[in-house]
């Protein structure tokens, strides 16, 4: 469902993201993780059209990002990390809202509301504005939003962030149902949540790809007999070692010059 090969992001002389290549197969709930300024953010700006490649190609359903933005877009759903809500509508206004932005048809918009306010969970709440929701189902109506158009692909930016434990519970569980009916790429920076719903994790660290592979085998890559350690154990001792590795080569480099 996502196809990315060799894609580069430069911006002057800082290179963002660089010849990444990865694959989010149909059903995948997949975790895409990194440090802040790692690129992840950037990439997943660049696989729903936000922003452009410098070179290398990213499609979605089949369909090139760059060659046909609007065939991607109709085919993704995404929620950034900042809920775009408007604070003065109803849940309902502010999916019609967006409904119509979508392009979903007159005579469909009305069930299709329906139908994401029962997958999301909001019907209790639909006459409620926005802004007077918890965070909880702010986040909800972020998920909702995303759904509007049944789109095969959704990218979700930190869907569980500033929620309180329940709250994350109900969102990963919320999500995990989606995984039915949708492909889900799910960039957190909650760790044990990749550990509890994501089968796969793509890593990315100074704009590279450091490792693409299921949760569980990389988790046994750092397992002794002794113990086995937790994925954020993992992911902090991964990215410690390429960094160890980095340091002589960019040794090397200085002195060469």
């Amino acid at each position: 469902m996502i196809e990315v090969r060799e894609l580069t992001k430069r911006y002057r002389d800082l290179v963002a993201v660089d010849r990444v290549s990865f694959n989010v197969t149909k059903g995948e709930i997949v975790g895409f993780l990194g440090l802040n300024g790692a690129g992840k953010s950037t990439t997943m700006k660049v696989v729903t059209g936000y922003i452009p490649a410098t070179t290398g190609t990213a499609k979605v359903a089949g369909f090139d990002v760059f060659e046909e933005p609007m065939e991607v877009k109709r085919r993704i759903g995404y929620l950034p990390e900042i809920v775009p809500i408007y604070p003065d509508l109803t849940v309902t206004e502010y999916l019609d809202f967006v409904a119509s932005i979508k392009g979903v048809a007159k005579k469909a918009k009305k069930g299709e509301i329906e139908r994401v306010l029962e997958k999301a969970q909001l019907k209790d709440v639909r006459e409620r504005l926005t802004g007077n929701l918890s965070k909880g189902f702010q986040q909800r109506c972020g998920i909702a939003q995303a759904l509007l158009g049944n789109p095969p692909v959704l990218i979700l930016d930190e869907p569980t962030s500033g929620l309180d434990p329940q709250q994350q519970r109900n969102v990963r569980e919320l999500i995990q149902a989606l995984a039915a009916e949708h492909t889900i790429m799910l960039s957190t920076h909650n760790l044990a949540e990749v550990e509890q719903i994501c089968k796969r994790a793509i890593i990315i660290h100074r704009g590279k790809l450091a490792a693409d592979d299921l949760v569980q085998n990389l988790i046994s890559r750092y397992k002794t007999p002794e113990r086995t350690p937790n994925f954020y154990e993992v992911f902090d001792t991964m990215l410690n070692d390429l960094d160890r590795q980095a340091t002589p080569a960019a040794n090397t480099a200085v002195r060469a010059a």
